[in-house]
């Protein structure tokens, strides 16, 4: 069976509806980020040099809550480092024609859902296919936050704060279909879920910062996966719900 070329025509259709996607999510990141005290022009600059929607959101609600610099910064980091593995993992699909200042750019744009869509792919990923399919998402992403931005200074506060449950509704999307089906999964949100609790409810455990917070658990519970849930138990089914 013959496979066709990967085109920047090709990739900018297939990141069509990522863009619809990305357009919900930025808008209420620009509508929060507003009404968390940031001036109008931060979130734009934010989301045109930085692409991830996880780590924005938790800087805007940590900047909110007065925390060092040092402490958003790292908290940042730990929340993208998957995007080191996804990019490892990308690598080893482009095209040998893809020079290294052009997978610079590629790795920029590496999200969660454009690393998705591109891994589908059956050709060699091409340069122009994932400028096509990032470039289009980027445009998507920026644009939500622009108009978040200004219609915040429009819309009612009880529509503003209702928006910012869009960022939660993703997550939830994300989750919850795979923890229903992969047992491994399910584990993993449920350490998540514990801790989380843990430090919400228990005395001295509760005086921690949110983004200490976030890191201990995340790391945490992917600990507890990666210990009991290695990657040879999964391919032998033992994953399997």
């Amino acid at each position: 069976m013959t496979v066709q070329r990967l085109t920047f025509a090709k990739g900018a259709k297939h990141g069509l509806p990522i863009l619809l996607g990305y357009l919900s999510v930025s808008f209420a990141f620009g509508m929060l980020a507003v009404e968390n005290g940031m001036p109008l022009w931060a979130p734009v600059l934010i989301s045109l040099s930085n692409f991830t929607g996880t780590g924005q959101f938790v800087g805007a609600n940590l900047w909110a809550q007065g925390a060092a610099l040092t402490e958003i910064g790292f908290t940042i980091l730990i929340i993208n480092l998957r995007y080191l593995l996804m990019s490892l993992s990308l690598s080893q699909r482009l095209s040998d024609k893809v020079t290294m200042w052009q997978r610079l750019l590629i790795a920029f744009g590496d999200t969660d859902e454009i690393f998705g869509v591109s891994m589908q792919q059956r050709a060699p990923l091409t340069f122009g296919y994932m400028m096509g399919l990032i470039l289009v998402s980027y445009a998507g992403w920026v644009g939500g936050t622009v108009a978040g931005v200004f219609a915040s200074a429009a819309l009612p506060a009880s529509v503003s704060s209702a928006l910012g449950i869009a960022i939660f509704a993703m997550f939830i999307a994300i989750v919850v279909p795979p923890a229903k089906e992969v047992r491994p999964v399910t584990m993993v949100v449920l350490a998540a879920v514990g801790l989380s609790c843990l430090f919400r409810w228990v005395p001295g455990l509760n005086r921690l910062s949110g983004g200490w917070v976030i890191i201990i658990c995340g790391v945490a519970a992917a600990a507890v996966g990666a210990l009991r849930y290695p990657a040879c138990s999964m391919t032998e089914g033992d994953g399997d719900a």
